[in-house]
C-alpha cells in the first residue's frame, strides 16, 4: 500500500507534473488488492516492483484515476506472475493460529493446483480430491475452517466466507451492483456443472471452483471496478458472463490452474465495445412526431 501511494505521488508530481491525487485513496485500494493477490512469502522487493508496474503502467500511463482501461492491481499481479513464476506460485502451508514458529516452514500448492496436477497426471477427480484437505470439498459444510482461513494461497483466497460477507456489505451499501458478481459466479456454476455432468471423473464440480482460488475476490472486488467495467446493467451481465467462461476455460483446459486475473483483464479490453453496443438509457423521453 505504501509503495503504491508513494509511486503515484512521485509520478504525478515529477513526471505528469500535476496535482498529486493520492488523497482519492485509489492508490490505497490498488495496494490492498495487489497484496491480496500475492503469496505471503513473496520477497518485499518483488512486491514493490509489482506496485510500481500497477501504478506506473496500469494506471498513471493512461492519465490516472478514471482513465485506465485495465485493473491496475491485476496488471501488477500478472507482471509478477510472468516475471517470477516460482515465487508467485510458492505458497506457505497454513498452520493453526497459535503455532507461529512453523507458519512459514513449509510450502505447498493451492487446492486448485493440486487437483489440476492430479487430473493432468491421469488421476480421477476423486483421486485428486483425496490429496487436499477436506475443507475444500464444500463451502457450507466446513464453515469454521473457511472462516479461519485454513487454506494455502494468497490472502485473497484463504477465506471464502469472509470475502462473501465483505461483498454482501458492499452490495448493501451500493458500492457495487449485483450484475457482475452474479453473472460471473453464475456462469462458472453453469459451465462447470455441465462439464461435471458430462464427465464427473475428469471435471470438478461448481462448488469447488467457487470456494477455491480467487473467484470470489475477483467477482466482488476486482471485476466490479467502476472504471474498468461496463456502464449499463446489460453490459455488466455480459462482462460477468465473459469473465466466468474465460476463467473456466483457463482453469479446466489451460496449463495454469487459476484464470481469474487473466479473465478480468481480457474482458477489460472488451469494455469499450460493450459500452458502445449496450448504451444505458438516456434521461428524458423521446417524443415521436407525426
Amino acid at each position: 500500500v505504501a509503495a503504491c501511494v508513494i509511486f503515484e505521488w512521485l509520478i504525478m508530481k515529477y513526471i505528469i507534473k500535476g496535482t498529486p491525487t493520492v488523497t482519492d485513496i485509489s492508490a490505497v485500494v490498488t495496494g490492498i488488492l495487489l497484496a491480496f493477490n500475492v503469496p505471503t512469502s513473496l520477497p518485499t522487493w518483488i512486491l514493490v516492483l509489482g506496485a510500481l508496474v500497477a501504478i506506473g503502467m496500469g494506471k498513471m500511463t493512461f492519465g490516472g484515476l478514471g482513465k485506465n482501461p485495465f485493473n491496475p492491481a491485476l496488471v501488477g499481479r500478472v507482471f509478477l506472475l510472468i516475471s517470477w513464476p516460482v515465487d508467485m506460485t510458492t505458497w506457505p502451508s497454513p498452520k493453526p493460529l497459535f503455532n507461529l514458529p512453523s507458519v512459514d516452514a513449509l510450502t505447498g500448492p493451492t487446492p486448485l493446483g493440486v487437483v489440476k496436477e492430479g487430473i493432468s497426471a491421469g488421476q480421477t477427480v476423486e483421486q485428486a480430491m483425496a490429496n487436499i484437505p477436506s475443507y475444500s470439498d464444500g463451502l457450507l459444510n466446513n464453515f469454521g475452517e473457511y472462516l479461519t482461513g485454513y487454506m494455502a494461497g494468497s490472502m485473497g483466497e484463504v477465506s471464502a466466507v469472509l470475502l462473501l460477507l465483505g461483498g454482501l456489505y458492499m452490495l448493501i451499501r451500493k458500492v457495487i451492483f449485483w450484475h457482475i458478481p452474479v453473472a460471473y459466479i453464475g456462469s462458472v456454476v453453469i459451465f462447470t456443472g455441465i462439464l461435471q455432468y458430462i464427465n464427473p471423473d475428469t471435471y470438478v464440480g461448481p462448488l469447488f471452483h467457487i470456494a477455491t482460488g480467487g473467484l470470489i475476490l475477483g467477482a466482488f472486488y476486482m471485476a466490479t471496478d467502476m472504471v474498468t467495467s461496463p456502464m449499463s446493467a446489460k453490459g455488466m451481465i455480459v462482462f460477468g458472463l465473459g469473465c466466468g467462461v474465460i476463467t473456466v476455460i483457463i482453469r479446466v483446459f489451460g496449463a495454469y490452474p487459476e484464470g481469474v486475473s487473466f479473465a478480468i483483464l481480457i474482458m477489460n479490453a472488451f469494455v469499450p465495445l460493450i459500452n458502445r453496443s449496450m448504451k444505458p438509457k438516456r434521461f428524458g423521453e423521446v417524443i415521436k412526431h407525426g
